[in-house]
C-alpha cells in the first residue's frame, strides 16, 4: 500500500527577497509569502491531506502556520526536513554559495553537512513516515534538500544529476511511497577523506 506524499516548498522569504542563502537559520517570511502561504492552505486544506509534517525552521513553520491555521489537519515539525546545512555559510549571498554547490556533494560545507548527508538525513523521515501513516496522503512542507531527497530516494535520481540542476518553483510536486517492503534498503553516506 503506497503512501502518497506531496511536497511544498516553505513560502518565499525576506532572505529570498535579499537572495540570501538561508540554510540553517530560521528566516521570516515577506508579505508575499505570507500571501503565498495563505494560497497553499487553499489549495492543500481540501486536498485530502491526513496530517502536515514540516521542517521545524522558522519560515518553513510559520507556511504552515498560515497556511493551516483553524484546520483539524496536524501539522508535525520534524529538523529531519530542514534544508543543507551550510555552517559558516549559512547567510551568505545565495548566487555566491551555489556558483560550487557541487563541490559539496560529498565534502562538508565548513561547520556543515554535505549535500549527500543532507539527503540522508531527509531519507530517514521517509523510513518513518509510513510506519504512521501508510496508504494515506501527506503534505511535507521543506525545502531544496527536502525535495531532492524525495527525488532521490522515491524516483531513483541520481544526486548527482541534482546538484546542478535549477530548482523551479512551482505549486507543488506529488510522490508515491511505496510500501516499506517493496523499497530498497537505504546506504548511509560515503565517507569523507580529509584533506
Amino acid at each position: 500500500m503506497s503512501t502518497e506524499i506531496v511536497f511544498e516548498t516553505h513560502s518565499w522569504s525576506e532572505d529570498n527577497d535579499r537572495g540570501v542563502a538561508t540554510g540553517w537559520l530560521p528566516g521570516r517570511l515577506s508579505p508575499r509569502g505570507r500571501a503565498l502561504a495563505a494560497e497553499l492552505g487553499q489549495r492543500r486544506r481540501d486536498d485530502g491531506v491526513a496530517a502536515v509534517f514540516v521542517s521545524d525552521l522558522r519560515r518553513a513553520a510559520e507556511t504552515a502556520d498560515i497556511a493551516f491555521s483553524g484546520t483539524q489537519v496536524p501539522v508535525l515539525y520534524d529538523w529531519r526536513l530542514r534544508e543543507c546545512d551550510y555552517g559558516e555559510r549559512n547567510g551568505m549571498p545565495a548566487a555566491q554559495l551555489h556558483e560550487h554547490r557541487d563541490r559539496h556533494l560529498d565534502e562538508p560545507y565548513p561547520g556543515g553537512e554535505s549535500w549527500r548527508q543532507a539527503v540522508h538525513r531527509v531519507g530517514r523521515f521517509l523510513d518513518d513516515v509510513t510506519l504512521r501513516w501508510a496508504g494515506q496522503r501527506v503534505l511535507v512542507i521543506g525545502h531544496v534538500a527536502t525535495r531532492w531527497a524525495f527525488d532521490h530516494w522515491i524516483n531513483g535520481v541520481p544526486l548527482e544529476d541534482l546538484i546542478n540542476a535549477d530548482f523551479a518553483w512551482r505549486e507543488g510536486w506529488e510522490y508515491r511511497m511505496p510500501d516499506p517492503h517493496d523499497r530498497p534498503e537505504r546506504t548511509e553516506p560515503r565517507p569523507v577523506s580529509a584533506c
